[in-house]
């Protein structure tokens, strides 16, 4: 079955195809203006609370059938993202890069998305945050400036993450250090004479240490797409987690769907270098003193679930010289990343008004002035 057919919501009145509105939190059609209310009671809009897969089951292939789905889907060549596309679409640009993609007709087998964060912010809100953010820039060709004031359309796209939950038990052994001082005589020059002062001098005394420590970590988030740089994904957190709606495709009306590139167990890696970072901080707090040694951690770990959810992200994406560039948004918060292009003759310029302030400065100061 092609999943993005599901994301397709005739208008009662009319026909035509409803798509969410953040500002409203609607499914609003845009031919005649009727509109559906999504949390009606008794609609058929709600859903369950959101639940937690089993991640072993799921690393075994073993999870029941109703957890997975085929969607249409088009990898872009020039960055590595992968989305969806409606049946009835045969060419586009890539909204990561700017590229020119042409859709296949392939369909891809994944884990389907158990939450979806809704976007809070509609297209012009997002342009207006990127709009200040660009303003800020130092250094920037003016027609990047000139390229988003010219209105063109933002992408609104639901990027794939992983979450993560677990137990974990952890054994420790190590020293805790404790901080003492000693007064002892040293020599010292004043008025090029020597003379003997007191001083203290910080030592450590180590004891051996050992314990136990545990922590439930809970919704240990992964970018499960490769479409984003680190940098800028993390540029856009935090996410309010706790807003996570129970997926529901009404939510991507109008909207597209990044399908997650980074598979289960990779992202599961991914986050176990952050619990185990985490661990290692609780082990030091839990030797105390003023310094720690650790000399081993064993962890046990276990309980491990995961759920697959979408994150609202605007992109805009252009090309400049040659070369791909693009900004990326935060449809809830605001918050804007980009990559950007320099401009050499705004460089060149500020460096020789540098140059020039410092020549005058100089002058200045050799003349007495």
């Amino acid at each position: 079955m092609d999943g993005s057919a599901e994301h397709r919501f005739p208008c009662p009145t009319c026909g035509s195809d409803m798509r969410y509105a953040p500002a409203q939190d609607l499914l609003t059609c845009d031919h005649c203006g009727h509109t559906e209310d999504m949390h009606s009671e008794g609609g058929p809009w709600g859903g369950p609370v959101i639940a937690e897969l089993d991640f072993r089951a799921a690393v075994a292939g073993v999870l029941e059938a109703q957890e997975m789905e085929e969607t249409r889907t088009v990898t872009c060549a020039s960055c590595g993202a992968e989305f969806e596309f409606a049946p009835d679409t045969h060419a586009a640009e890539c909204p990561f890069c700017a590229s020119p993609v042409v859709t296949d007709t392939g369909a891809n087998r994944h884990i389907k998305p158990r939450g979806v964060l809704p976007f809070l912010l509609d297209e012009a809100q997002a342009r207006a945050a990127m709009n200040r953010w660009l303003g800020k820039l130092w250094f920037a060709p003016s027609g990047l400036a000139q390229y988003a004031r010219a209105g063109r359309a933002m992408q609104g796209i639901y990027t794939p993450y992983w979450t993560y939950d677990a137990r974990t038990d952890s054994s420790y052994t190590g020293q805790r250090g404790d901080a003492y001082y000693v007064t002892r005589p040293m020599t010292v020059m004043r008025d090029g004479k020597p003379v003997t002062v007191m001083r203290q001098e910080r030592r450590i005394r180590w004891r051996p240490a050992s314990g136990r420590v545990n922590r439930f970590f809970d919704d240990v988030l992964i970018l499960a797409s490769r479409s984003l740089e680190k940098d800028e994904a993390e540029g856009l957190a935090p996410w309010d987690l706790s807003a996570l709606e129970p997926y529901r495709p009404e939510f991507l009306a109008g909207f597209r769907a990044e399908a997650y590139t980074v598979p289960l167990e990779e992202g599961f890696t991914e986050a176990r270098e952050i619990i185990d970072r985490t661990i290692r901080r609780d082990v030091r707090f839990d030797i105390g003193g003023d310094e720690q040694r650790i000399g081993s951690i064993e962890t046990r770990i276990d309980g491990i679930t995961f759920k697959h959810v979408l994150l609202p992200v605007w992109t805009a994406a252009y090309r400049y010289r040659g070369k791909s560039y693009r900004f990326v948004v935060n449809g809830r918060t605001g918050q804007v990343r980009g990559q950007r292009p320099w401009s050499g003759w705004k460089i060149a310029a500020a460096v020789a008004a540098g140059l020039a302030v410092a020549a005058v400065i100089g002058f200045l100061v050799a003349t007495g002035r």
